[in-house]
């Protein structure tokens, strides 16, 4: 087994919604990104890439790269579980954290929960915290992602 952490952070900018953990939430601004912004399934992507010596996700996604212009990072996400799976690991758990003042999470976290579990695996669980009005996070210039990974070799695919 092995595990990862994951950090991402977006600033908020021009828009009405922003992704998170997979979910589209309406929002009085959107976030300034390359693709959809959405820090947990960023987080996520690393604490992964991160717990199986992979790389990170600006390796595999760079912000270089016009085709991940806009993307949904759902899809980074499935490929990144792809990733894994070529090299004989399998998401075992993954918790994220998810700091902003706004939104708030627990009327979507249930969603969020599912659809993450759902593409990953297996159980991904989302917190929210705030920063108490500490900082340009607590100012509600942004929003930030830490997420755990936990990983196992598949035993199907090792001897």
């Amino acid at each position: 087994m092995r595990i990862g952490s994951g950090f991402d952070v977006h600033a908020f900018g021009p828009g009405d919604s922003i992704a998170l953990g997979g979910v589209r939430i309406p929002h009085s601004r959107g976030v300034i990104a390359h693709s959809d912004g959405d820090v947990v399934l960023h987080a996520l992507c690393d604490a992964m890439l991160g717990a199986a010596g992979l790389g990170d996700i600006g390796m595999h996604f760079p912000d270089t790269d016009p085709r991940w212009a806009g993307a949904d990072s759902i899809e980074m996400l499935r490929h990144v579980v792809d990733v894994l799976a070529n090299d004989a690991w399998v998401p075992v758990n993954i918790d994220c954290a998810v700091v902003c003042e706004r939104p708030k999470l627990a009327p979507r976290r249930d969603e969020m929960q599912a659809t993450l579990t759902s593409a990953v695996g297996a159980p991904v669980s989302v917190k929210g915290n705030r920063a108490e009005q500490i900082g340009a996070i607590g100012a509600g210039e942004g929003i930030v992602c830490f997420a755990t990974a936990l990983i196992a070799r598949d035993a199907k695919e090792t001897p």
